[in-house]
């Protein structure tokens, strides 16, 4: 089959059989009359497996250790079993980060919620960005005019 006949059959791109063949996780031999590559059952099985750990989170190197592995006549259960908790560990530590920016940027529209647009003219791009602080340092936002060049002030409470 070829490259869009397999993209098909596994619900995936063209683009990501490609990847994936010039990656060497798919082996199809070219046809000697038209140089096409013909992709068999066994690209089909490597494809659809690959597809499935991307979803749990393995990497494509993840991916060709494991097929590397199994190619060799070895079981790569236990390999797995200790990428996935890793991967796990990785998805949780993002997850925390991202609530942080979540916090962040929540925390940035409350402070910029009643600050007016100006123009600065001392060449910074955007009072807003530029007077931002982390939580418990927050400052004053520093509001652009086209009119007048402001500055940040601390905020007293």
């Amino acid at each position: 089959m070829r490259v869009t006949d397999l993209a098909r059959r596994a619900d995936t791109t063209t683009e990501t059989v490609r990847h994936y063949t010039d990656l060497g996780l798919l082996a199809p031999r070219r046809n000697p009359h038209n140089g096409y590559r013909e992709y068999g059952a066994e690209d089909l099985r490597r494809l659809r497996f690959a597809l499935k750990a991307r979803s749990l989170g393995f990497t494509l190197s993840d991916v060709s250790e494991l097929m590397s592995a199994s190619g060799a006549g070895q079981t790569p259960c236990p390999r797995v079993r200790d990428l996935i908790e890793t991967r796990l560990g990785e998805v949780e530590e993002r997850i925390q980060e991202l609530q942080a920016l979540s916090q962040r940027m929540r925390q940035a529209m409350a402070v910029w919620e009643d600050t007016p647009d100006r123009h600065l003219a001392d060449g910074r791009v955007c009072g807003l960005i530029d007077s931002f602080e982390r939580i418990g340092e927050a400052t004053a936002p520093v509001a652009c005019d086209h009119r007048e060049n402001m500055t940040s002030a601390p905020i007293r409470g």
